[in-house]
């Protein structure tokens, strides 16, 4: 199906089974919207679902891996041979995500989008050996940013069908806070400086070379922030594609999809800005440490349960919010009511 197609059919989720959600909560014998954003994150569940019954019992990760051409201007310590390694790992499931998955009971799918090496055990949804440099040319082409989405969207929906109802995202790919950087600065309408950070760990002159290298790409394609495919393929990568089709589905197919760190808050974006609606679907995990993080978070709307000032990616945080739901769903479901105590219920506080 084409993109614009599935666009259109995405509806706002159910506000009946939101209100549906708040007032089960309300019934708990508790002070009303006493675990706060943990409440809210439920009802939006609730919503997503069209179901105030909240089932969270099988749920996933979603890793997207690619390299970008980009690399070439310097722009992190690292080497491609590094992604690679990362998807060894989570072929094997020794990855930091994988062993925080299964401590979270979630299964974990590594996706290779365009790795510069062919690793084993990966789903294969290449589209390419990685993207080209886009300091000197746009990283993609715009049909592969748009097959890109696509293959996120049905990765999603493929998982729905599967029985998993709730889904988190994850990337891994050397340099892909560049890519999310110069994709920031264009939607966001601000320099470079103010959403790049060091990403795993630059020097003071790498991080100018990653400015520089921004500043350029932005420079040579004009991405339109119209058009968030448009800035995608130019100065975005395979795994922001991935990622921005994984939100995408989670609207089409009626699935929450989780925010991991900056980058996957970037392919949120970017899912929003093609499909407002799209909103409803996506839970907020963590506040990244990346400086583009409250900035993200902030056009978004969202608010973040974890301010633990995390930034390793591959879907951590994203895992990190998943025994939270359960705790906040086990009192949803087996604590006691007001009427349960005899006791009469807290009247919601009127301004």
């Amino acid at each position: 199906m084409e993109l614009q197609k599935i666009i259109e059919q995405i509806r706002p989720a159910d506000q009946a089974a939101y209100r549906a959600c708040a007032a089960r909560f309300d019934r708990t014998a508790k002070p009303i919207g006493s675990l706060g954003r943990l409440e809210e994150l439920l009802k939006r569940i609730a919503a997503i679902d069209g179901d105030p019954g909240i089932d969270l019992d099988r749920r996933c990760v979603l890793v997207f891996c690619a390299d970008n051409g980009v690399l070439a201007q310097g722009v992190a310590q690292s080497t491609s041979d590094v992604t690679a390694a990362i998807g060894r790992s989570l072929a094997a499931g020794t990855a930091s995500v994988s062993v925080m998955a299964r401590a979270a009971g979630a299964q974990v799918y590594p996706v290779d989008m365009g790795m510069a090496q062919i690793v084993p055990g990966l789903l294969d949804r290449r589209l390419g050996p990685g993207t080209a440099d886009f300091s000197q040319m746009p990283a993609m082409d715009y049909k592969t940013a748009q097959k890109g989405i696509l293959t996120g969207i049905e990765l999603v929906c493929k998982k729905k069908e599967e029985g998993y109802r709730i889904i988190a995202t994850g990337e891994a790919g050397i340099g892909n806070t560049t890519t999310s950087s110069a994709m920031a600065s264009v939607f966001l309408r601000c320099p470079p400086e103010q959403v790049t950070g060091r990403g795993s760990g630059l020097t003071d002159e790498g991080l100018l070379r990653k400015l520089r290298a921004i500043r350029r790409g932005i420079e040579v394609n004009r991405p339109d922030p119209a058009d968030p495919v448009d800035v995608l393929s130019k100065v975005g990568g395979f795994d922001l594609a991935g990622m921005t089709g994984a939100f995408i589905g989670g609207a089409f197919c009626r699935v929450p999809v989780v925010i991991d760190g900056f980058i996957s808050a970037m392919a949120a974006l970017c899912a929003v800005r093609l499909c407002p609606a799209v909103k409803d679907y996506i839970l907020p995990s963590h506040m990244t440490a990346e400086p583009a993080g409250r900035l993200l978070m902030a056009e978004l709307g969202l608010s973040p349960v974890i301010h633990g000032e995390m930034r390793l990616g591959e879907g951590t945080g994203a895992v990190a919010l998943l025994p939270l739901l359960d705790l906040a769903a086990a009192v949803y479901h087996d604590a006691a009511t007001f009427d349960d105590i005899q006791v009469e219920a807290y009247r919601p506080w009127e301004k």
